[in-house]
């Protein structure tokens, strides 16, 4: 097993591969609503005009009328919206991952909940979420233990090491 950059619960038997472009059509993005901080609104916010052009055209119109983020809270924050049944900043992929992976670091754009997932935090610590786990209730395939036998720590490199950057930082919205 890899070292992990931090403690995961459930790293030894946790596995996940994403299979986003080799069988997933990026069915998380699908009515993805993760809500968004005020540092991370106004990264998004920033990359606007590399954004609208990379977004399908019902999410682009969306966009440039209302907004990106909708009047709906989770967490107590303001939400992306969703057009089309699919997150705004979905266009056969994230665009924010795109121009992320464009910048150096796919993750650096993205919102903290959707860069993390399948990463959670919970009261006994982080942990891989992961069909029958901590009452995980979202159904995706890729949350099957079933699915791979890839382990998760090795898979989830990235997103590991950025939760270990939440852990080390007094403002997690901080940018990274």
């Amino acid at each position: 097993m890899s070292a992990v950059a931090l403690p995961v619960v459930n790293a030894d038997a946790a596995t996940f591969d994403c299979t986003f472009g080799r069988g997933c059509d990026g069915i998380c993005c699908r009515n993805g609503r993760p809500s968004v901080d005020a540092a991370e609104a106004a990264r998004i916010a920033a990359l606007l005009p590399r954004v609208l052009p990379l977004l399908r055209p019902e999410a682009r119109a969306v966009v440039e009328a209302d907004g990106f983020l909708s009047n709906r809270k989770k967490l107590g924050q303001p939400m992306l919206r969703v057009a089309g049944g699919w997150c705004v900043l979905f266009n056969a992929g994230c665009t924010l991952h795109g121009i992320g992976a464009e910048d150096g670091d796919p993750l650096a754009y993205k919102p903290s909940q959707c860069a993390l997932f399948p990463l959670e935090k919970g009261d006994a610590g982080w942990y891989v979420r992961q069909w029958g786990y901590e009452g995980e209730q979202w159904d995706l395939f890729c949350l099957n233990p079933a699915n791979t036998a890839r382990p998760a720590v090795e898979t989830l490199a990235g997103e590991l090491a950025l939760a270990a950057r939440f852990e080390v930082t007094a403002d997690p919205a901080a940018p990274r």
